[in-house]
């Protein structure tokens, strides 16, 4: 791989300059407005049961849209927002409920401190005991599917590559979406995505999925994984998930790859709220609900 000079680098960890449909920051505000509208429209549709405690502390919180009466035996989706570890909460966090409650779905979306609050490795411990509170809230559920976008996607990847043994359960993971995410902490080290999170070349390598295949392959049995990204998502993100597909495939692992044509990095991820898009498609297929 060619090195990329810091102002190339920069550019290519920023999504937005890479959009084809509006300028940088109309493609921010666009996607703002299109996942608060989402996650409006799953809560005027389904129950919900709102700020659920995962943790101790303030920001350890969840939202739980429910399909039908009952958690019984029904899969449920946990979802992790993108936003660098810097933006995002689970109150934009609920849109891709509204295509999955028609089908028993049951959506989760969590909160974690973002930065300059938290640090990489408080996210990723606060994610991971977010999963471990909804197996033990909801212990009747028929599976565990997790999906993440962005930065998410790269905590949902922190997640499958979890050593359980410390959390006194391991949980069934069936499925993973990742979305357009960053699997390979290192690049964004002397980029402005940093600045907040002060991360350090130890924390950055700690922290890289790409690093942790491993482990990854211990400790999920029989999970399937899609990898995807969008065709205007920048070279950089584009190889990171290439590559990881590639080392997952390498483990043999069960992956799959999805290159999303006509989206960038932020309607890859919006247009979940739409059953007919291929995303969604995918997912539902992975739970059995298709």
């Amino acid at each position: 791989m060619r090195k990329i000079v810091h102002k190339e680098l920069e550019r290519q960890m920023s999504p937005s300059h890479w959009s084809h449909r509006m300028s940088a920051d109309d493609v921010i505000n666009a996607h703002v407005k299109t996942l608060k509208e989402g996650t409006e429209q799953a809560g005027a549709l389904v129950q919900t049961l709102l700020n659920v405690s995962y943790g101790e502390g303030d920001g350890e919180k969840l939202d739980v849209y429910i399909c039908g009466k009952t958690l019984l035996d029904v899969p449920l989706v946990i979802y992790l927002h993108g936003g660098y570890w810097q933006f995002f909460s689970k109150e934009e966090s609920g849109f891709m409920a509204v295509p999955l409650i028609s089908r028993d779905v049951v959506v989760v979306a969590v909160d974690y401190d973002i930065a300059p609050k938290g640090n990489i490795d408080l996210m990723v411990c606060q994610v991971r005991r977010s999963v471990v509170s909804v197996i033990k809230q909801f212990p009747h559920i028929s599976g565990v599917y997790i999906c993440g976008h962005s930065a998410g996607a790269h905590l949902t990847a922190m997640v499958l590559s979890t050593d359980w043994s410390q959390y006194g359960i391991t949980p069934q993971i069936k499925g993973a979406l990742l979305v357009s995410g960053i699997y390979d902490l290192l690049p964004i080290l002397s980029t402005y995505v940093n600045e907040p999170l002060k991360m350090t070349e130890e924390d950055a390598v700690r922290n890289s999925p790409s690093l942790l295949v491993p482990q990854l392959k211990l400790s999920l049995s029989s999970c399937q994984i899609v990898v995807a990204f969008a065709e205007n998502d920048s070279p950089e993100f584009r190889r990171q998930s290439v590559e990881y597909y590639n080392k997952l495939k390498e483990s043999e692992i069960s992956v799959t790859m999805e290159d999303v044509p006509n989206t960038d990095h932020f309607n890859v991820i919006e247009q979940l709220v739409d059953g007919e898009y291929c995303l969604t498609k995918l997912l539902v297929k992975m739970m059995g609900k298709s």
